[in-house]
């Protein structure tokens, strides 16, 4: 592998992977904190940072940081998530020194103007009514705060049009203080990439995040439940959750390769017998969200409402089927979509400085693409049907749903049945 990696005096972490084939690069800085590192007043603060942090520096204007990227025909974006916040770029490689500066300005030197604050508090208070008027985005909001009941890993991302509009300069500035530290932080780049040019650029304009770790967040632990909200609509949109498992679990992999076979793509089972057989749904699909301290197996479907019912006990039963009589040939089906999946990460710059990122961040290193596939190809039949079995073992399933008609409140019982299966 060409990954380099630095750890500068600050704690801040530079990582690169040089692919000479390549004219741009993707860099990026990625702070692991996010919503769940907020404190109770401060829900949906650090998305509301993310998007401050374009709107000017002492230096650059809003207008002037994005002139600054797209005058070399480059662009500039940002992401925040339950655990971590990005900042990426991608541009020529002559201007892989200038992108880095934008990106560092933005973080150590934010102006918070409080026109721009109002304005933008105003952008995301209609992006929140826009995932309210979204309901296949809106039942996964209620998932997740069925899920992870009364605490940070639950509460929407987005916060809600009271809080966002509550902060003010000085709680931005207090959270960016507390949160974005030297060693929390790692700057990553591929493509186009000198790692010497990186390191020394990174350590001149990152000097002033020298601080010790942000302190830990507060550990999530899987609630279950149910919220039903009768709508209008003309489908019913069902979620469903079961307690998952931690990034650094040694049954990720196997849970991974379950979470594949039962609904992971079209030639999964759910995929199979609720749409192709069935014809009871456009869209059904499984995948798992891990974190540092726990994990979250979810599942989606949109269904006509009456044939609800029908729907959950084909889920459950799938689920539980699975668990017992999953095969080779499906395991072998499902290693080959997730080392496909890392390989084509592989080919895109941008892909791969947000993978590194992750591990570094995860891990404390990057992982060899050797390494990972050797967990993958270690996953064993017996294992994935242990991993399914040890999902419905582990606590009662949260389920959220949006539509009209009975069938919602008799899926919550149906759901309930998984527990019972698995006992």
């Amino acid at each position: 592998m060409s990954v380099e990696v630095t750890r500068l005096p600050t704690g801040v972490t530079v990582v690169t992977d040089a692919m000479p084939h390549l004219e741009t690069a993707s860099l990026g800085v990625w702070v692991g904190a996010g919503s769940r590192d907020e404190e109770p007043d401060e829900h949906g603060i650090s998305h509301l940072l993310e998007h401050m942090a374009f709107k000017g520096t002492a230096r650059r204007s809003a207008r002037q940081i994005a002139e600054e990227i797209e005058a070399v025909g480059g662009d500039i974006n940002a992401a925040t998530s339950v655990e971590t916040t990005a900042y990426y770029a991608r541009v020529l490689r002559a201007d892989v020194p200038m992108a880095l500066d934008v990106l560092s300005d933005i973080l150590a030197d934010p102006t918070f103007d409080p026109d721009e604050l109002v304005r933008e508090q105003n952008v995301i208070v209609q992006e929140i009514g826009a995932c309210e008027d979204t309901p296949d985005d809106l039942v996964f909001e209620y998932l997740q705060e069925i899920a992870f009941p009364e605490q940070p890993v639950g509460r929407s991302i987005l916060g809600t049009p009271m809080t966002v509009r509550a902060f003010n300069p000085k709680k931005l500035r207090a959270y960016l203080a507390r949160n974005y530290r030297g060693p929390d932080m790692v700057v990553t780049a591929a493509g186009a990439i000198d790692h010497a040019v990186m390191v020394a650029e990174t350590e001149r304009r990152f000097a002033s995040f020298n601080g010790p770790a942000a302190p830990e967040p507060t550990p999530a632990y899987f609630g279950g439940g149910a919220r039903i909200e009768p709508r209008e609509l003309e489908q019913a949109h069902i979620a469903l959750a079961l307690q998952g498992v931690p990034q650094c679990d040694p049954g990720l992999h196997s849970l991974q390769v379950f979470t594949n076979v039962v609904g992971g793509g079209m030639s999964s089972r759910l995929f199979q017998e609720v749409r192709e057989v069935r014809g009871l749904c456009y869209a059904i699909y499984t995948f798992h969200v891990p974190y540092i301290d726990t994990g979250m197996f979810g599942l989606y479907a949109g269904t006509d409402a009456a044939d609800v019912p029908e729907l959950m006990r084909v889920v459950v039963d799938e689920i539980a089927e699975t668990a017992e009589t999953l095969t080779e040939t499906e395991v072998a089906r499902a290693k080959a979509q997730m080392k496909t999946g890392l390989l084509m990460a592989l080919e895109s710059s941008g892909a791969r400085a947000e993978q590194l990122a992750r591990q570094m961040l995860a891990y404390g290193r990057p992982i060899p693409l050797d390494e990972i596939v050797g967990k993958i190809d270690a996953v064993t039949v017996e294992s994935a049907r242990a991993a399914g079995r040890a999902l419905m073992l582990r606590g009662r399933p949260a389920l959220a749903a949006l539509g009209r008609g009975n069938g919602l409140e008799s899926a919550v019982t149906i759901a309930e049945s998984l527990v019972r299966q698995a006992a």
